[in-house]
């Protein structure tokens, strides 16, 4: 589904990804989890093609990424931080994603799951971050793609909209769905997840199940196992 081979990237004098290799398969979910700096961000975005590798090839889906745009629209993304213009009401927003992308119907479940039809007609600049997050979730996830990567989908969702978003990730993984997530909210993590990617200084540290880190670094538990990586390698 992803795979990549020697991801190198340098921004000035810093090295942010140092030969990366990471291959992941069809369906599932996988945590991208690092501490910050580890290179997370630049991989989520040399895989949407916004960041260009120094060296390295990438394929998704079976194709080389370099040589293939068509890739991205087979992609839905939730960036971290949604920069919507403050002008707009919200269902002209949804309305110009709808006309720029393909027809859907599925705006009309999401917002009812997100309970967001009072916020229709009131413009993005007026919103809270939490309300604004339940728009950019359902920008993200109104359209049917085989890959979905979440950037801290968690940032400001109050409990219940937190508990919907979980039931979301599992309805869109029981589709064949492969999900990426980037969180720093270990629980929500340890909840989702299939497979932890741990990136340390550019690299892949780890790759598997929470029992495999669990079993890896002697720890009773998900955060505890962590936080000794980043112990370890910071002593």
């Amino acid at each position: 589904m992803v795979t990549i081979e020697g991801l190198h990237k340098k921004f000035g004098k810093q090295q942010v990804l140092s030969g990366l290799d990471l291959s992941i398969s069809e369906g599932g979910i996988f945590a991208i989890l690092g501490p910050n700096g580890s290179g997370k961000t630049t991989l989520i975005k040399t895989i949407l093609g916004m960041v260009i590798p120094d060296k390295g090839e990438i394929s998704v889906l079976g194709k080389n990424i370099k040589v293939n745009s068509e890739y991205r629209h087979k992609i839905d993304y939730l960036p971290q931080i949604a920069n919507f213009p403050s002008n707009l009401k919200v269902k002209e927003l949804i309305k110009m994603i709808k006309d720029l992308r393909k027809s859907t119907k599925e705006d009309e479940r999401l917002i009812e799951l997100f309970r967001l039809t009072p916020f229709l007609d009131k413009k993005l600049g007026t919103l809270s971050g939490g309300t604004k997050q339940k728009v950019n979730l359902v920008l993200t996830f109104m359209f049917d793609s085989p890959i979905v990567i979440l950037d801290e989908p968690t940032s400001g969702l109050d409990p219940i909209s937190l508990i919907r978003l979980k039931d979301l990730i599992q309805a869109e993984k029981a589709k064949g769905k492969t999900i990426l997530i980037t969180s720093h909210i270990m629980s929500f993590v340890e909840e989702v997840s299939d497979e932890i990617v741990f990136i340390l200084e550019g690299k892949i540290y780890f790759k598997g199940s929470i029992l495999e880190l669990k079993t890896k670094t002697n720890q009773p538990d998900f955060e505890h196992a962590i936080a000794s990586i980043l112990t370890e390698n910071h002593a």
